[in-house]
């Protein structure tokens, strides 16, 4: 839908434009500023002659009034100029009833008949900018955004999956059921439209990035436990069943948390995100559906060549820890406080940058430079009184007909408000109780001044009306005074949603993990996540894009985004700690990475065989294992033939042979590969010896690593 109406109808802006309608209809469309401006020098009058006749003659469809100069006497003309007279102005309104796209046809259509006329003239620059143009070119920056929004978060989902996991197909699956949930829920959600929901763009293209962030996330969670059930079961069916066993009951919960949480935006005042709401339920509702359904499977039909390269075997334990990431676990679970301290006092530094936080209600300074209206707006606030951008309408209703002493006392007491440039009567009603004024302001109408000023103007109503005895309201409508409205409307739904989403999820936690500490740390983790990446997100637009300020939404959009990903990453983790939980230690359950079963198992029977093969006869094999805390000792002693104290020294060198009784056979490899395994496992290994009196060889291990 174009015409997307984001404020409530109890609105004041929205109250005042409908009022302004019923008394004053023919008032009420788009209105727009034709720019005609001259670098160097006065505007040339016959050229904008030229090309405003060219416009009138195409009789555009959805013009509803435009001024013809050729019927103003040159004295009415010098009012549209600006006061170098390089520049000239002519209003344009737009039908009422057009909405964003028919205004953006409209206004196109127009631009490229001016164009046209203009071809050949070096003088004169032809422009279309005023809420009218701006509207025309925010909806086609839209459109244009969706579709490079989808393209680079496909390409950097796909890089990214690549870099990590090493495998085309494991990059490829879950976009492929991206896609397909993307369709889904477009066709649903265009069903729900077509059933009567009101449906914005833009809502639906921040629906498109969740959702591709949602799938993808399942995806990893469920193929990552996929490829560790195919280490201890043959068929993919039975691995695919285990993991589902073990992955389905915490997607559920997640997706569920996730949609229950959509449904707080219900409550709140801004229909932008009411709108949210009903939408990305939906979409939450097919997401989880689709991940236990669909995810397992895809991955169940492509089965171990999904991993290819790194395909995982049957019997075979891949889970030695990576080079970066087992120190890094190693050090989160055995210094808590202090990895605990670095990432708290990141987050806390980047967190305070939320005071930095502006708002910026004059969008058309995001736009690109060449765009037209940026061009003729900036020409406009150049060359004008900045107010001309926009002017606000103000409506006066009384019971009493209003005389023209009271008409006047009023123009001249708005006059007399700081920074209002000018105030003209434009209608009165028929009984003269009912009067339109058009209101210019010093401030841009964008600005948050101009927003603080109408704001100030609208609480002081009724102190303005007495000051010049009119009994009545006093309503003030246009870009400015919605803007009003939307600030406010913001900045309620902000602690609303905030507080009532982190209650409902903190309750939701209780249920999943019955601990109360424990779901205040994870909603802890958000929170604070959240406070954290605004800040640093401020930080970075200003320093990489030089924005001092953000679009009210952010904060409430950001929220979101931490809520969905926030509570996936942590009801996922912690999933898979309670279920390790139920088997191992804390510290353990949280690292889960085990030693490779086979690699250790090389160490084992490498031991027992020297042990064996160098022992006396009917001699004996002691082996040993101590708990030491987070660390193991396993010992191995034999009663053999031992080594020369000299040789002790060599005997973990490649190819090394002690003296002759003890190389009967062999390759002098073993204890090499050996001391390499443990190393592996950042573990130790020593051996002492005696010849003739035995040999001893200690091996220490991390717990974890057993």
């Amino acid at each position: 839908m174009t015409n997307f109406q984001s404020l409530p109808n109890e609105a004041q802006s929205i109250i005042a434009n409908e009022k302004l309608e019923q008394y004053f209809p023919n008032d009420q469309g788009t209105p727009g500023i034709l720019v005609f401006h001259k670098e160097n020098g006065k505007i040339n009058l016959d050229e904008v002659a030229q090309i405003m006749d060219a416009i009138l003659a195409a009789d555009v469809a959805g013009i509803d009034e435009i001024i013809n100069i050729a019927n103003l006497p040159p004295q009415a003309l010098e009012a549209f100029k600006s006061e170098d007279k390089s520049t000239m102005i002519i209003p344009m309104t737009l039908d009422a009833a057009a909405d964003s796209r028919q205004i953006g046809e409209t206004v196109d259509k127009v631009a490229e008949i001016g164009n046209q006329a203009a071809q050949g003239f070096t003088d004169t620059q032809f422009r279309i900018t005023g809420p009218a143009g701006i509207v025309g070119d925010t909806l086609k920056l839209f459109e244009q955004a969706d579709f490079v929004l989808i393209m680079e978060t496909i390409g950097i989902i796909l890089l990214l999956l690549i870099v990590i996991y090493r495998s085309p197909l494991l990059a490829l699956i879950p976009l492929l059921a991206t896609a397909i949930v993307y369709q889904v829920a477009n066709q649903v959600i265009g069903l729900m439209g077509a059933g009567g929901l009101e449906i914005n763009n833009s809502t639906t293209s921040i629906m498109s990035i969740l959702l591709f962030a949602a799938v993808i996330d399942y995806s990893l969670f469920v193929f990552s436990r996929f490829r560790e059930e195919l280490n201890h079961h043959e068929s993919k069916y039975d691995a695919m069943k285990h993991a589902m066993r073990a992955t389905g009951k915490p997607v559920f919960l997640a997706g569920g948390t996730i949609f229950a949480a959509m449904l707080i935006l219900f409550l709140a005042s801004f229909r932008d995100y009411q709108n949210f709401a009903p939408i990305f339920g939906t979409t939450m509702a097919i997401i989880m559906l689709a991940s236990i359904t669909l995810l397992p499977a895809l991955f169940t039909m492509f089965g171990r060549k999904a991993f290819w390269p790194n395909v995982p075997k049957f019997g075979k334990s891949n889970e030695v820890k990576h080079g970066f990431w087992g120190p890094v676990a190693k050090l989160v679970v055995n210094k808590p406080g202090l990895s605990g301290g670095i990432v708290g006092i990141i987050m806390l530094v980047t967190a305070l940058n939320v005071f930095n936080l502006n708002y910026e209600f004059d969008t058309v300074k995001s736009f690109p430079k060449d765009l037209p209206s940026r061009e003729g707006y900036e020409i406009v606030e150049t060359q004008y009184k900045k107010g001309e951008l926009a002017p606000t309408s103000i409506l006066i209703t009384s019971d009493k007909t209003i005389s023209e002493d009271q008409i006047e006392a009023l123009r001249s007491r708005l006059l007399k408000e700081d920074n209002v440039a000018s105030v003209r009567l434009i209608g009165i009603t028929e009984d003269t109780k009912s009067l339109k004024y058009s209101m210019t302001l010093d401030f841009n109408p964008y600005s948050v001044e101009a927003i603080d000023l109408i704001k100030e103007l609208r609480n002081g109503s009724d102190d303005l009306l007495s000051d010049v005895n009119i009994t009545g309201e006093i309503h003030y409508g246009g870009v400015t005074p919605k803007l009003v409205d939307e600030r406010d409307a913001n900045n309620r739904d902000l602690w609303v949603i905030v507080v009532l989403e982190t209650l409902l999820i903190l309750v939701l936690l209780f249920v999943l993990t019955k601990s109360l500490r424990m779901s205040a740390y994870m909603m802890a983790t958000i929170l604070i996540s959240f406070v954290s990446a605004l800040g640093l997100g401020i930080f970075l637009i200003d320093v990489l894009f030089g924005y001092d300020a953000v679009s009210t939404r952010v904060p409430v959009y950001a929220f979101i985004f931490l809520v969905a990903l926030g509570i996936d990453y942590n009801i996922i983790l912690v999933s898979r700690f309670l279920e390790e939980r139920k088997a191992r230690k804390v510290k353990e359950a949280l690292e889960v990475y085990q030693g490779d079963k086979s690699l250790l198992e090389t160490v084992w029977d490498n031991l027992f065989t020297n042990a064996l093969k160098y022992n006396k006869p009917n001699g004996s094999i002691q082996i040993e294992m101590e708990d030491c805390g987070p660390y193991v000792t396993i010992q191995f002693k034999d009663t053999g033939i031992g080594i020369k104290e000299d040789e002790l020294s060599h005997v973990f060198d490649r190819f090394y042979r002690a003296e002759p009784s003890r190389t009967e056979e062999g390759t002098g490899l073993g204890l090499t590969i050996v001391k390499q395994i443990v190393e592996l496992h950042e573990g130790r290994i020593q051996v002492s010896s005696k010849l003739g009196g035995g040999t001893c060889v200690w091996i220490t291990l991390p717990r974890n690593e057993l």
